[in-house]
């Protein structure tokens, strides 16, 4: 960073209000790393199977386009239908999965696929509903539904109401649309899910917890549950007891590429209150206490770090941050209920 560029970003701390100054003195360090792990994640999306569906954009949606046969890329991108009987994949059996010959997304698995009698390859329930996108097709006088693949937007075929169960759909694909992963090979890189670190953070009441770090770009996923206590599979009414040890926790996700540990002890040390002993707001007891539970021993040794640096800089008016660090121990899922609790029934905790 140029001398000058440091100046004006400590002038503009100077300015903000207390809670705010240890996240400009945070920023100071690396603004540039920091700047552009942000720019790349606004706009991230995941599937919860772990994948990233963020849409590419035109520039590598040409250069996947470039490798494609002009088969593949008629029915990619003209919605070009195959003839019947035709296709390279219609009445195959082979165990493996089938990802998108454009972008390389997982579509289906073999154990959802079937024989019809339409001529081309069905199957009944997609590899991950996220990595399927639905639009109604009012071409040739018809009115059907189309499907594409979430990243590139490619077509893949169509899908009609009269399949088998479970699901009674049938995914109707062009085999040109695909490319075939047998069972136990190597997958190539776009076929992978992201690979996510883990972070265990406890605020108080995790359905906001969970929502609020569920918001986050780059967060693959956020679940509510229980950690730090002595009792195995707790429930939540014995939880709520205070009995079992435990602290309602969030168990987070995330891709290290889109946004970085630092980045979520930020959002947690904003989104609840660190100085208040067993609490937060009207909720009362051990199990809403402010802990961060480590899962390695870096994200340990910076949140220290990080906890130092807030206190140094009087971020809570010289109230101690009562925050206890810890090693993370065994998580246990909430009840469904509790999962996505605030995106299914709106609302929101106290934060």
């Amino acid at each position: 960073m140029r001398a000058e560029e440091a100046g004006t970003m400590r002038l503009l701390a100077a300015a903000l209000a207390p809670w705010m100054i240890a996240l400009a003195v945070q920023a100071m360090d690396d603004a540039a790393a920091e700047t552009s792990s942000r720019e790349a994640a606004m706009d991230t999306r995941y599937s919860k199977s772990g994948y990233d569906i963020t849409p590419w954009s035109a520039e590598r949606v040409a250069a996947a386009r470039a490798r494609l046969t002009p088969e593949e890329d008629a029915v990619a991108f003209h919605a070009a239908t195959e003839p019947a009987f035709c296709g390279l994949y219609t009445d195959t059996k082979d165990a493996g999965i089938y990802v998108s010959v454009v972008s390389g997304l997982p579509l289906f698995r073999s154990d959802a696929k079937f024989i019809s009698t339409s001529g081309w390859a069905s199957f009944f329930q997609p590899f991950d509903p996220a990595h399927i996108v639905e639009r109604e097709d009012r071409s040739h006088g018809m009115m059907r539904v189309e499907i594409l693949e979430a990243r590139a937007g490619a077509h893949l075929g169509h899908v009609f109401d009269d399949g088998p169960p479970p699901t009674g759909r049938r995914y109707c694909l062009n085999s040109a649309a695909l490319r075939f992963i047998p069972a136990g090979a190597q997958l190539p890189s776009d076929s992978r899910p992201v690979e996510a670190q883990t972070a265990y953070f406890a605020g108080g009441c995790f359905w906001g917890v969970e929502h609020a770090f569920a918001a986050i770009p780059g967060v693959v996923d956020a679940v509510s549950g229980y950690m730090g206590g002595h009792t195995a599979d707790p429930t939540y009414e014995a939880v709520c007891t205070g009995e079992t040890g435990h602290a309602e926790t969030v168990r987070v996700a995330f891709d290290p590429v889109r946004v970085s540990y630092r980045d979520l002890l930020a959002a947690f040390f904003e989104m609840h209150d660190p100085t208040t002993l067993d609490r937060q707001g009207p909720d009362v007891g051990s199990q809403y206490r402010s802990a961060v539970f480590a899962s390695a021993p870096e994200q340990e040794e910076e949140t220290r770090a990080f906890i130092g640096r807030l206190e140094a800089a009087g971020v809570h008016e010289g109230r101690p941050i009562v925050t206890r660090v810890e090693r993370a121990g065994v998580f246990y899922p909430a009840e469904d209920y509790h999962q996505d609790y605030h995106a299914r029934h709106g609302g929101a905790c106290r934060l």
